[in-house]
């Protein structure tokens, strides 16, 4: 299940808030602005990993990939499912995104005909693919978290408690989870493996 009320990690800075849906009546404080995502997420989170979802529902494409980005953060952002166009402090650059996400949508396909690893290894490259392509404006951990949770709980395993609201910096996981990442960065994905197979 995910439990978003912070950014993790190093989450790109909510420094710029246009785009914002909430009602421009007052001025939100972030953390009311984590809570309107959480419960945003929360709508997505009862359709995909309340049960095992169907690959009609859920079916990885390359348009479904960024459909999820929206139904996770559309009710708060305007931007929810749009690439951005602009170039982050982590990321590849912004004219790839498009087709870096056909790679991964075609590469899983190919993963899965193929059987060519089991499924937390499938949805640990899934995650990890998508944290370094970081396709949209901010939202992109917790989407690539939620994505790793749906092939998951799509292949009959249970999803990964994120725990996404103690994932910031104060957190002693957040390190783990960094070093996970920079590891499969470099090729070697069995730290990020693991904390696929563990509920915290």
């Amino acid at each position: 299940m995910i439990h978003s009320m912070q950014p993790i990690d190093d989450a790109t800075p909510l420094d710029d808030i246009s785009g914002l849906k909430l009602p421009s009546d007052k001025v939100y404080s972030l953390r009311e602005i984590y809570v309107a995502e959480a419960n945003n997420i929360a709508l997505a989170t009862l359709k995909y990993l309340s049960a095992p979802p169907s690959k009609k529902i859920a079916s990885f494409s390359y348009e479904w990939l960024s459909s999820l980005h929206e139904e996770m953060f559309g009710n708060v952002w305007n931007w929810a499912g749009k690439f951005r166009r602009v170039e982050l402090s982590i990321g590849i650059k912004a004219y790839q995104v498009p087709t870096a996400l056909k790679e991964l949508a075609d590469d899983l396909t190919y993963w899965d005909n193929n059987k060519t690893f089991d499924i937390y290894e499938t949805a640990t490259r899934i995650h990890h693919r998508a944290v370094q392509i970081h396709p949209y404006k901010n939202g992109n951990g917790r989407w690539s978290r939620m994505l790793a949770n749906i092939y998951l709980r799509q292949n009959g395993s249970m999803p990964v408690k994120w725990q996404e609201d103690l994932l910031s910096k104060e957190n002693p996981k957040r390190d783990e989870y960094m070093q996970a990442l920079k590891a499969a960065d470099g090729g070697d994905y069995k730290k990020l493996i693991e904390m696929h197979k563990i509920i915290y």
